[in-house]
């Protein structure tokens, strides 16, 4: 694969994996605190990457779940905020100013917090109550951070008595890693041909829904606009005939984001009518990829990380088609803002 380093790759997520003992003896700590409700915190792509686990939280537990993006929590006088809530912030570098600063905040309210970071002594790790440490590069953070949530998140939801597979569904995501990465050699060649055929494309209309939404929103902002300046409009495919679908043409790119879960046929609603409207059209569905030794039952809730790491691999095409560097920023942490 191009620009893949197999054993980093699988040293990163391995890492993740390696955290499940931690993360359960940490579930165990705060169940018995008998949260009332739950924050998920972050910023950008961090809080992208906590939308599909909102929307999983919403269709299978009774917790109460609020995905905030970090600067406008600290502002907006949250009221479901109390000494009872348990928040989970994340933040790679651990210096991210708004994520940190969201957890001082919740600190100071006597909520209990987690932090999911890439370093330990990072102002991250230091403020909250429980850190979950796995060190990870850009390239490989989402898949990294995906795995500690699916643990985290789907025994948060067992210790309440909404998820009794847990345990069947952890010893599946033990072997996530080898997984995925036959997912991205699946992936490869339809992601060199995408970058091949729209290297040069302007625009792009992003949809998706459910547990894809957030992979939308972040891949839209974080990586085409931030990483490659490709201008980018992300939207969720219920809300895509409601205004967005008046600027299709026939030479509009459009990129779906098809996944296993209940809001499958929101986005074959949309399909249909890109069908018919564009020629330039691109699916990436995670029906498409085998995901060995998953049962069917657990495929849906992996959309998410099955998603962005086919993602990762057309990113990393679009950077070789388009001599243009993932790491070349302009202002983003260059300048004052």
């Amino acid at each position: 694969m191009l620009k893949f380093d197999q054993e980093k790759y699988l040293q990163v997520t391995r890492g993740a994996a390696t955290l499940r003992c931690e993360i359960e003896e940490v579930v165990e700590k705060v169940s018995q605190q008998d949260y009332k409700n739950l924050f998920l915190l972050g910023s950008g792509g961090a809080v992208a990457t906590f939308y599909p686990f909102e929307f999983m939280i919403k269709s299978t537990s009774s917790i109460p779940v609020y995905a905030e993006i970090a600067a406008e929590f600290t502002v907006m006088n949250h009221q479901q905020l109390t000494k009872e809530s348990l928040v989970i912030l994340s933040s790679l570098s651990g210096t991210t100013e708004e994520t940190v600063a969201a957890a001082n905040y919740c600190k100071e309210r006597g909520a209990t917090t987690i932090g999911i970071t890439g370093e330990y002594h990072k102002p991250l790790a230091e403020i909250v109550d429980y850190p979950l440490v796995n060190y990870a590069e850009n390239d490989f953070a989402g898949d990294s951070n995906q795995l500690i949530l699916y643990f985290l998140i789907f025994n948060l939801m067992h210790k309440k008595g909404d998820f009794p597979s847990y345990q069947a569904f952890a010893e599946q995501l033990e072997a996530l890693p080898e997984v995925l990465l036959n997912v991205k050699t699946e992936a490869e060649s339809k992601a060199n041909e995408f970058a091949v055929t729209y290297k040069d494309e302007p625009y792009h209309i992003l949809v998706g829904a459910g547990n894809t939404w957030g992979r939308a929103y972040s891949y839209a902002m974080c990586v085409l606009e931030e990483m490659q300046w490709i201008k980018t409009k992300s939207i969720h495919a219920a809300e895509f005939f409601h205004g967005t679908l008046e600027i299709v043409e026939e030479d509009t790119s459009m990129i779906l984001l098809k996944g296993e879960d209940e809001t499958r046929p929101l986005m074959a609603r949309v399909e249909r009518f890109a069908e018919k409207y564009t020629k330039k059209l691109t699916v990436f569905d995670t029906k498409d990829y085998e995901l060995k030794g998953i049962v069917p039952e657990f495929r849906k809730y992996l959309s998410p990380i099955v998603t962005s790491t086919v993602l990762q691999r057309v990113s990393v095409h679009l950077e070789d088609q388009r001599n243009h560097s993932l790491e070349t920023r302009r202002y983003y942490r260059k300048v004052a803002y």
